[in-house]
């Protein structure tokens, strides 16, 4: 079975992959730490879903049976997909079909992970998202919202990011460990992006781990900035939520990564036949979203944007989503999506009738994945209580006009008094309990306005420094009164 598989692979693959898959298994084989002893080694890959992972996968496994082919054994393949609020069920049948495109199912030397909030499971397509893990996630997504109006990176990908790297130590620390894992990042990518990290570190009054521990410094470093990111988030009086948000690095100093950057065709439309047709991946109009195709959250961005617009400027819905696609778009071409994805995405849009369907399919993604309603959403792109509730009174004028007068009743339970009945009332408003409320109100508020350089802390160096972004003039007001914005997203 291995074999026919391995022929199958062969023929799907871009021709110019075929020699370079032999090319790889004779230097991954010398990177291993016991090359004579070929099945005493394990090999992680991290497989999100998406078309990019999906094709690096079918790669590495065209090596792992090549070696098998030559020796007679291979060393064991850990795959570990990290499941967060964002991936529908189509990416969990993406991924099925994949792995039954690969022969994986039922094969000794490979091992399928499900990390799960930092469980980790066996892989199954069916099994259902855990409450434990949507609440984890929406928390998280909530508290970030609300201190940045809804920014799509900081609501979304801060968090979500941090949890990946959280995922990678698990995964990799699971049982017996790992002894190299396998990425598609170019070794300058991860020079860069280690770099990053410690000087974000810096940046944020942290000390980095040092760096001769490699990987596992690395991991240490995020769990420093993990932590401070989520007091800064969820307020330094929920150390218990805080300490459930730190970074795994209980694994071995001398765990290295191996790149097959060198060897891969790494533009999509390079392996669109060996995607759409021998692991039958589907470009599904809920999971593929800009540059995602793995993840719903990016609509759901779209959709914050406009919600901001319509709602806050008291401009157009319309208005905000074409800011959030002429920056996806410019985005996508910046990875190098084929033309025809890019269109399609556009095409999506491009119509009033266009901007209302993705607006109603983004509302019950929204309440799906995250339990959350229009009311509370819009609530989240006003930030109301952060910062000493300093946009409280916009808000109440602008959405519940018959809260106005319980306004100074409102900023006293805020700072501490209890009113049962109004906590209940702005419970169900923001979708947060009066905790987290208040958590918010003794926190900061981080504008889109600003000047985020002059603002301490990690959150503010993480959108300094943030490469999907964009500053762009927008109309704050129906006058249309113009200030610099930003959209940011994926």
């Amino acid at each position: 079975m291995s074999t026919a598989i391995l022929d199958d692979l062969r023929k799907a693959l871009p021709e110019r992959d075929v020699p370079a898959v032999e090319e790889c298994a004779t230097t991954l084989l010398k990177a291993l730490p016991r090359p004579g002893e070929l099945g005493r080694n394990t090999v992680m890959v991290a497989y999100g879903g998406g078309k990019d992972s999906s094709y690096a996968l079918a790669f590495v496994r065209a090596v792992h049976l090549a070696l098998a082919e030559r020796h007679g054994e291979t060393f064991r393949l850990r795959v570990a997909t990290m499941r967060h609020g964002g991936m529908p069920y189509q990416v969990m049948q993406n991924i099925d079909r994949t792995y039954q495109a690969l022969g994986l199912y039922g094969d000794p030397d490979a091992e399928l992970l499900l990390i799960e909030g930092g469980q980790v499971r066996p892989f199954a397509r069916d099994r259902s998202m855990p409450h434990r893990l949507i609440d984890f996630n929406r928390v998280d997504m909530l508290m970030s919202g609300h201190r940045t109006y809804g920014d799509g990176r900081a609501t979304f990908c801060n968090a979500c990011n941090l949890n990946v790297a959280d995922s990678f130590g698990v995964a990799a620390g699971h049982g017996e460990g790992v002894d190299l894992i396998i990425t598609g990042d170019s070794p300058q990518e991860q020079r860069d992006y280690a770099l990053w990290i410690r000087q974000l570190a810096r940046s944020a009054g942290l000390k980095p781990a040092d760096s001769k521990k490699g990987f596992q410094g690395t991991l240490e470093t995020l769990n420093g900035l993990a932590r401070a990111y989520f007091q800064e988030i969820h307020g330094s009086e929920n150390a218990e939520r805080i300490e459930a948000r730190g970074v795994a690095s209980d694994i071995s100093t001398a765990l290295q990564f191996y790149s097959i950057y060198d060897y891969t065709s790494y533009a999509s439309g390079a392996h669109w036949s060996l995607l759409t047709g021998f692991l039958g991946f589907v470009f599904d109009e809920i999971a593929f979203n800009f540059t995602e195709s793995d993840c719903v959250n990016p609509a759901l961005m779209a959709h914050l944007r406009g919600l901001r617009t319509e709602r806050v400027y008291k401009r157009s819905y319309q208005e905000g989503i074409g800011q959030y696609v002429d920056f996806a778009l410019e985005l996508m071409r910046r990875k190098h999506f084929p033309e025809h994805l890019v269109e399609e995405m556009r095409q999506r849009y491009a119509t009033e009738a266009g901007v209302e369907s993705m607006r109603e399919a983004a509302t019950r993604y929204g309440e799906d994945a995250f339990g959350l309603d229009t009311t509370q959403l819009v609530c989240m792109v006003y930030s109301p209580f952060a910062g000493r509730a300093a946009n409280l009174h916009e808000f109440l004028a602008g959405e519940h006009p018959e809260l106005l007068e319980a306004e100074d009743r409102i900023r006293a339970l805020l700072a501490g008094s209890v009113d049962r009945a109004l906590a209940a009332r702005l419970e169900r408003i923001s979708g947060l309990s009066t905790t987290d409320l208040q958590a918010l109100h003794d926190g900061p508020l981080w504008s889109p306005f600003a000047d985020m350089s002059a603002q301490t802390g990690v959150l503010p160096q993480v959108m300094i420094t943030d490469p999907h972004q964009k500053r762009i003039s927008a109309k704050r007001n129906p006058a249309g009164e113009e200030v610099l914005d930003r959209v940011s997203g994926r």
